[in-house]
């Protein structure tokens, strides 16, 4: 058990934690030490060990500090105790119906897409991905969709080093410059896409699940077979009629969940 000392301190860090999930990016130190009233000295000691323990990360080239993997994870884990599989199942056995393809529903666990939800058509096709898979989040649609959404430095957090670009095939973001490239340009296009880049001849179309804050709280793909002979970044396949039910699907759940 702790002393009654450390309920101050337990306090403080939350507060760290709370200021920094409700900034659109990094934030200095000092920053962070004004905002919540703070001896500057407690404030990197508390981040200090918040990084530590992987709830923060630091930039040191910025200067500043953003909420780190531990935080997205535990974000993740509450998603699991199902309040949002239960809003998500019937919208997605819904799409399913009217698209015929597999459709799933997938959250970031650190640097992965991991799927919590997978409606089936009638006729269903075999892919890898399942309940409980994580797959890179790079190389997914769902991932991307969801990754376009972060600030540039907690997307740079997430893949720091060239060993954090894993490969399934030979397409999709080898660093993260082609990755930065990438997101940039499905942001504009408002939605995902994968071809070949997690399994040969299969592809995925993918919108994001906002929360009250505009955040990616979630993704809904569907994916469908479709085998493209050229070169990686050359089938110029979009798909925007499954693109525009499957944004229609991740609308309603973002106001299910009363998101914006």
């Amino acid at each position: 058990m702790g002393t009654s000392s450390d309920v101050p301190a337990l306090r403080r860090g939350l507060g760290i934690l709370r200021a920094l999930a409700e900034r659109p990016g990094p934030v200095s130190a000092g920053a962070i030490a004004r905002e919540l009233g703070l001896p500057r000295s407690t404030t990197y000691h508390l981040l200090a060990e918040l990084v530590a323990a992987g709830f923060v990360t630091h930039l040191p080239d910025d200067r500043r500090y953003g909420l780190g993997i531990a935080a997205f994870e535990l974000g993740s884990a509450y998603l699991r105790h199902d309040p949002l599989e239960r809003l998500a199942a019937p919208l997605l056995r819904k799409l399913v119906d009217r698209v015929e393809h597999n459709a799933h529903l997938g959250i970031l666990h650190g640097g992965e897409a991991l799927y919590l939800i997978k409606e089936r058509p009638a006729r269903p096709e075999t892919l890898v991905t399942d309940v409980g898979v994580r797959l890179p989040a790079q190389l997914t649609a769902s991932g991307r969709a969801m990754l376009a959404h972060l600030p540039a430095a907690h997307v740079r957090a997430l893949f720091p080093s060239a060993a954090a670009f894993v490969r399934r095939t030979d397409r999709g973001p080898r660093t993260l410059a082609e990755l930065r490239a990438t997101l940039n340009a499905e942001r504009r296009r408002g939605w995902a896409i994968e071809d070949g880049h997690v399994t040969p001849g299969f592809a995925s179309v993918a919108h994001p699940v906002f929360d009250h804050g505009h955040r990616p709280l979630a993704a809904i793909s569907v994916t469908f077979r479709h085998v493209c002979d050229a070169p990686a970044g050359a089938c110029g396949q979009d798909w925007p009629g499954l693109a525009e039910a499957v944004g229609r699907t991740a609308a309603e759940l973002t106001s299910r969940v009363g998101g914006a």
